[in-house]
C-alpha cells in the first residue's frame, strides 16, 4: 500500500498536533511508501519510507500559493500513492476529490468534530471511507462512516508506579487550548467553591495550553480577572503551550485531570490521562460508555460548578486502595484505543476496499 496523508501540521514539538508525528510513524509500518502533505512543517524524525512536503505556512506563503503547491504535489506524486488519508480538513477533499477519482485513488477522511458545514457535506460525497472516533464526533448521516475510537501511544504515557499525592498537595491539570469551548471558566468557578467554601487549600491547578487567536487571548484575560476576583492566584497557574512529546511529565505529576469540552469528538487528552493511570473528570458524554463503571464519579451531568467541585472533592478524599482500583480500571479501559490497533484497522480497511493497492 502506498499512502498519501494530508494534515494540518507535521511537527513533533507542536502542542496540539504533535501526536500526528506518531500516527505517521505507525502508518509507515504498514505501507510501502508514505507521502505527507502538510499546511506547515516543523521538526520531524520519520522513517525512510516517509516523504514530507509543505504547502508553505512556515514560510509565510499566501493562500493562493498553498493551493498551487497542493495541486503541484498531488499531481507530481500521483504514482507514489494509491490511497489518500485526509486528517480533519475536508477542504483538502473539496480541492482534490475529483482528480483523485479520475486517478482511481481510494480516499478516506478522518473527522472528529461536532461541526457540520458545507465543506464536510461536499467531502462526504467525494470520499470512499470516513473514519471517526464515535457517533457523537460525526454528526452527518452517511453509510461511509466507520467508528474507530481513537489512537493513543499507550507506551508513551505509561506510568510505571502508582503515584502518591506529592507534598500533601493535590495536583489538578487541564490540558488543552485555552478557549471558550474548553470551558476552563467552569473549573475556576469550581475551585472557588473548593477553596473559599469547602476551605480546601492543599490543591494546585495547572492550565496547560495556549491561545490560538485573539478571542482566546480575551478569554484568558477574562479568566485571570476571575482568578483575581476569587483570590485564587496561589492555586491556579497558566503554564502555556507544552510540546506534545513533553506532556507526559505533567500527567505523571498530576493527581487528577479535567476536561470540560462539550459532547462531541473524543478528546485525546482524556485518553492520554487514562493511559497515564490518571483519573479524569469530563463533561463530554461520549466518554460515558468508556467510563461506565465510574461514570457517576467522573462524568458531569451539566455545566455546573457545584457539581464539578463535588466530584473533585470526592476524588481528593479517595482511599489509596480506591484510587488504585480506579486508576487500574482506567488503564484497562483505554487499551482498546491503542494507536497500533487503530492504524492497523484503518490500513486493513483501505486494503479490503481498494483492489488497486500494491
Amino acid at each position: 500500500m502506498k499512502l498519501l496523508i494530508l494534515t494540518q501540521k507535521v511537527d513533533i514539538n507542536d502542542d496540539v498536533l504533535g501526536f500526528m508525528h506518531g500516527w505517521i510513524i505507525e502508518f509507515a509500518k504498514h505501507c510501502k511508501k508514505v507521502t505527507v502533505i502538510a499546511l506547515g512543517v516543523g521538526e520531524y524524525d520519520l522513517p525512510e519510507n516517509v516523504k514530507v512536503l509543505s504547502l508553505g505556512k512556515e514560510k509565510g506563503e499566501s493562500k493562493l500559493k498553498y493551493i498551487i503547491n497542493f495541486y503541484k504535489y498531488i499531481w507530481r506524486e500521483r504514482k507514489n500513492y494509491d490511497s489518500v488519508f485526509v486528517h480533519m480538513n475536508p477542504e483538502y477533499i473539496v480541492f482534490g476529490g475529483w482528480p483523485w477519482k479520475l486517478w482511481n485513488k481510494k480516499v478516506g477522511l478522518w473527522y472528529t468534530h461536532r461541526n457540520v458545514d458545507l465543506k464536510l457535506r461536499v467531502a462526504e460525497k467525494l470520499v470512499d471511507i470516513i473514519f471517526t472516533s464515535s457517533q457523537e464526533s460525526f454528526r452527518l448521516v452517511s453509510s461511509k462512516v466507520n467508528f474507530m475510537g481513537h489512537g493513543i501511544n499507550l507506551e508513551e504515557f505509561k506510568v510505571e508506579n502508582q503515584k502518591n499525592i506529592i507534598d500533601n498537595i493535590f495536583n489538578i491539570i487541564y490540558v488543552g487550548r485555552v478557549s471558550l469551548i474548553k470551558n476552563q471558566k467552569l473549573l475556576i468557578e469550581a475551585v472557588n467553591i473548593l477553596v473559599n467554601q469547602y476551605n480546601i487549600k492543599n490543591i494546585k491547578i495547572n492550565l496547560i495550553g495556549g491561545a490560538s487567536n485573539s478571542k482566546d487571548e480575551d478569554y484568558i484575560a477574562e479568566l485571570k480577572r476571575l482568578i483575581e476576583k476569587y483570590k485564587l492566584s496561589n492555586f491556579i497557574n497558566f503554564l502555556g503551550s507544552v510540546p506534545h512529546r513533553e506532556i507526559r511529565r505533567y500527567y505523571e505529576k498530576a493527581d487528577l485531570s479535567i476536561n470540560l469540552c462539550p459532547t462531541g469528538g473524543m478528546d485525546k487528552t482524556v485518553l492520554e490521562s487514562m493511559a497515564a493511570s490518571l483519573p479524569v473528570v469530563v463533561y463530554n458524554k461520549a466518554f460515558a460508555s468508556t467510563l461506565k463503571d465510574f461514570a457517576n464519579l467522573l462524568v458531569l451531568n451539566q455545566t455546573d460548578a457545584a457539581e464539578l467541585a463535588e466530584k473533585i472533592k470526592k476524588i481528593i478524599v479517595l482511599e489509596k486502595s480506591e484510587r488504585v482500583n480506579l486508576n487500574n480500571y482506567l488503564l484497562k479501559s483505554v487499551e482498546k484505543f491503542s494507536i497500533v490497533n487503530l492504524i492497523k484497522t484503518i490500513t486493513d480497511k483501505y486494503i479490503r476496499e481498494n483492489k488497486n493497492i500494491t
